[in-house]
Formats: C-alpha cells, structure tokens, sequence
C-alpha cells in the first residue's frame, strides 16, 4: 500500500491522484485523430527523444492530428527540474504523483485514460505503448484506422490475448496472488505494448476503474475493466501486426507492422530512417 501511494493516509481510488504536469490546453484548438500515450520513466530522456524524432512525430501523416504524450509518475518527493525543462520544451508530459514503480503501470495508464477524457475527449482513437516498442505510426494511420467507419465507438484492438491464466509462481514478473486475484482465468485483453481503443472508450474504462479492484498487471486491469462494460475486443486484421516481441528489422517487414517490442533509443531512430527510404517492398 505504501509503495503503491507514496502516503499511508491517500484513498486507494486510482481517481484519487494529483496531476502535476496536465497540458490540459493541449487539444484547445483542434479533435486530435491519435492520441498517443507512451509509458516512460524519467530518466529515459534520449529513449524520448528519439521518439519525438521518428514514430511519435504529431506531424507523421500530413493532414491528420495526432497528439503525442508522454506518462510519468514521481521518482521521489523532490522536483525533477529537469523534466519541468523537457515539458516546458515540448509541452508533451503528463505526471501525476503516483511513484513511478512496474507496480504502478495500471496508475500509469488510467491516468492517460483520464486524461483523454477530461481534456481530448472528441479525439477518434487512442493508442496506448511504452517506450521501448516501436510503432509503425504510417502503417496504424493509413492501413488501420482511416478505413474505419467514422465516428468508431467501443472499438479496442492490439495483441489479443486469450484464454490466459494467472501466473502463482512467485519468481515470475507477472505473479499475482490468489487474495488479488481469486478467478482462474482472465477475460481476454491486449498485451500493454501496444493497443488502440476509440476516443469514447476512455471515460469508459476510468468509469469502470470505480469498481474493479486495483491490479498491477495493467493490460489484464483493462481488460477486466472492459469486460466488466461488456465490451468485446477486435481481433486485429492480421495476428503479425502487433508483436509483443522484438521483430528481427527488415523494412519490407517493418512496413506491414504495428508494433514491435525491446527496441533500444538507436534503434527507434536507424529503423524508422531506413523505412522512410525504403517504403515499398
């Protein structure tokens, strides 16, 4: 509880936390298309950059608004000064004083959940990755979610993980006890590397948050919270568009996917310059 909160006299809604940096003005004048919400850790400050350079650049298709922003929580009760610097720069940080531990990501993630729902709730879709997947956002945009049906409602998508069970092994990093989570089976959700909703869906699931019980495994939390709504999650068009591990880079490969995980700060630079060369196969 204390590691969870930072304060033993804090509720344990996950509603109950401050933002510190909010870019609340971000979506004033304008209904982003994307909204793009990337996990990340302070000191992943080269990891964010190269990030801005490539796949999270807000003008990656011309003609179409996507918004970029990065999730914090606090390291430590003191101010980061060099993160106000970097939000001051690129005004595309959002923190709330949650600690930024893995077993805090479910906070992480309903609070850019709540954020899109407080402040860019006309936005058509979101996207939720972390910062060491690479995201072909050219290929999510044009082949992905243009051909949609405008306005999309309840509609999720990513890494379909079914019929899955709860790991008790106490040495794995996806453990979870019996007394956080009885059930044998998880509803099917999205692996948290990388999964898009429509823009409706995220005061959906802040709603549901109210009352589904706390867990750090942050994919299956959403995934309970949208099974708890009766939501049912989309297969994605084809199983190898969203990858869950690192995709050996090829750019005929790399052009026919979503997403790929353990990419290194270089790497998000080298592959997407080598994709914007080499856009056909």
């Amino acid at each position: 509880e204390n590691e969870k909160f930072g304060n033993k006299t804090r509720s344990t809604s996950t509603l109950s936390f401050k933002f510190i940096i909010k870019e609340r003005e971000k979506c004033k004048d304008k209904t982003p298309f994307l909204i793009l919400l990337i996990a990340t850790r302070a000191a992943e400050i080269q990891l964010r950059y190269s990030i801005r350079k490539t796949w999270g650049n807000e003008s990656v298709v011309p003609g179409v608004e996507v918004v970029r922003l990065f999730m914090l929580g606090i390291e430590n009760k003191e101010t980061n000064e060099v993160l106000l610097r970097e939000s001051e720069q690129y005004r595309d940080i959002i923190q709330q004083d949650f600690l930024d531990t893995y077993h805090n990501l479910t906070l992480k993630t309903l609070m850019g959940m709540k954020w899109v729902a407080s402040y860019c709730s006309g936005a058509s879709f979101v996207m939720k990755t972390d910062s060491d997947v690479f995201v072909n956002t050219i290929y999510l945009i044009e082949k992905l979610l243009r051909p949609l049906p405008p306005p999309p409602q309840n509609y999720f998508t990513g890494c379909l993980m079914k019929g899955h069970k709860p790991i008790r092994n106490k040495k794995s990093k996806w453990y979870i006890s019996e007394e956080e989570y009885p059930s044998d089976n998880y509803p099917p959700f999205c692996s948290g590397t990388g999964y898009i909703l429509s823009g409706d869906l995220a005061s959906k699931i802040v709603n549901a948050s109210v009352t589904i019980k706390y867990i750090h495994l942050e994919d299956v939390y959403v995934g309970l919270c949208l099974n708890a709504i009766g939501i049912q999650i989309v297969p994605p068009p084809s199983f190898s568009l969203f990858n869950i591990y690192k995709v050996p880079f090829s750019p005929c490969r790399y052009n026919n996917i979503i997403t790929s995980h353990h990419i290194g700060t270089n790497e998000h630079t080298v592959y997407w310059e080598t994709l914007q060369k080499n856009s056909k196969c």
